[in-house]
């Protein structure tokens, strides 16, 4: 099948399946079919973006002959890629893309994967050290300690933290924490765990589910109270609310109004955070830059990113542990269609570097709070005990980076009043 068929349609269709299994025109050495794999990923990415859709269809036909789900890390990061820029060239045909029932994991093999993702590689238990650590350094003299969980809802970041407070040097301290979460299986898991904890440790402990998602958090909904040392954290959850901009552009259009005063775009939502003056603010995130408007840099940064990421995976899973390898992936490809294939209010995956997040904190009235010599010797323990090469963290101004080799894949930061 070639670009010049007169019907578009079979064209795309068959671009969306990629091979999973060996083709006569992988004779080629893996380092050169890397390379060609990257320059017709570049090659349909250019196509694509400018509507250029024969072209684009013609470089997925090549490609597919190159990538496979179930090849080295160049493949399969490929095989993901292309499977992107498939949909994104469905798009164009609303009815085509509805009629091939395209879906990606439900919303529980996410949350496997995700739980995969916690177990067999430390960067989260790297983030939850140091978050731990300081926040337990900074509060220690505190006697009713409340803090905000934007979102993450990990039993295996809270349980820690209430049972570093219970040898402080006044004792076990009054603890509140709050969790904001979309989902209320979530927040129920994590009460009845944390609740549990509080009481085996005999913690005075309160726990305040908030089933919203960021974008309808209000400070009543946190129920502060005067006295209570406060604290606020996110991971890998405030990037979302970077597409709050087109979701304001597309309800007002050229015509704003005072209206726009009332939608949580991320300046708004940092000055709200700040207007209550928490002790801390803690930020996890991505250490890449995909809120770029032009699609073909998203691309270029997000094979960068991934390609590090997808290496990791490589480190950590034998062919004995493909499937859960394959969960993995198939979770980081919904990140990857996110950037490739969606625009506006569909585009969520719009993670910034440490750079531009500081300069929107700084903005917001946050001054940044070292984290490096606090916890470098806990940084060094926990590199060493992961017992497998490449992961390190290294200290970029205020901020702590965890890295696979030379390449930061998470930023990790703490901000102040």
């Amino acid at each position: 099948m070639t670009s010049s068929s007169p019907s578009l349609k079979p064209d795309v269709t068959l671009s969306l399946t990629l091979a999973s299994h060996n083709s006569p025109c992988q004779a080629l050495k893996p380092e050169e079919r890397g390379i060609k794999l990257i320059q017709l990923l570049l090659a349909c990415a250019n196509h694509a973006s400018s509507g250029n859709l024969h072209r684009a269809d013609a470089c997925l036909s090549r490609i597919s002959h190159l990538a496979s789900v179930s090849g080295d890390s160049m493949q399969r990061l490929a095989a993901r890629f292309a499977s992107a820029l498939a949909v994104r060239l469905i798009r164009h045909w609303p009815g085509l893309f509805k009629a091939l029932n395209h879906s990606g994991p439900t919303g529980v093999e996410r949350d496997q994967a995700r739980a995969i993702f916690a177990r067999a590689f430390p960067y989260l238990g790297f983030t939850y050290a140091i978050i731990i650590r300081t926040l337990i350094q900074a509060m220690s003299n505190e006697r009713v300690i409340h803090v905000v969980d934007l979102g993450s809802g990990d039993p295996k970041l809270w349980i820690p933290v209430l049972r570093g407070f219970v040898n402080g040097p006044l004792g076990p301290p009054h603890m509140k924490i709050t969790c904001v979460n979309s989902k209320k299986e979530v927040l129920e898991k994590l009460g009845t765990k944390l609740v549990k904890e509080a009481e085996s440790l005999d913690m005075p402990f309160q726990y305040n589910p908030v089933n919203v998602s960021l974008r309808e958090l209000t400070l009543d909904m946190l129920k502060l109270r005067s006295g209570e040392a406060l604290a606020f954290t996110s991971i890998l959850n405030l990037h979302v609310l970077l597409s709050e901009d087109d979701r304001v552009d597309a309800q007002f259009g050229a015509h704003k109004n005072n209206a726009v005063k009332d939608c949580k775009k991320m300046g708004e939502f940092l000055a709200m955070v700040r207007s209550v003056s928490p002790k801390l603010t803690f930020l996890v995130e991505q250490e890449s830059d995909h809120n770029l408007n032009r699609l073909v840099d998203r691309f270029v940064e997000g094979l960068h990113y991934y390609s590090a990421i997808f290496d990791s995976i490589d480190s950590t899973f034998e062919k004995s542990s493909s499937e859960e390898r394959f969960a993995l992936e198939e979770m980081f490809g919904k990140e990857i269609e996110n950037i490739v294939a969606c625009e506006g209010l569909e585009r969520e995956v719009r993670h910034e570097r440490y750079k531009r997040w500081s300069v929107r904190f700084s903005r917001a009235g946050f001054k940044p709070v070292s984290l490096w010599y606090n916890c470098m010797d806990d940084a060094k323990r926990l590199v060493e005990a992961c017992g497998v090469d490449g992961y390190k963290m290294i200290n970029e101004k205020a901020s702590l980076m965890v890295c696979w080799h030379d390449r930061p894949v998470y930023a990790v930061s703490a901000w102040t009043c």
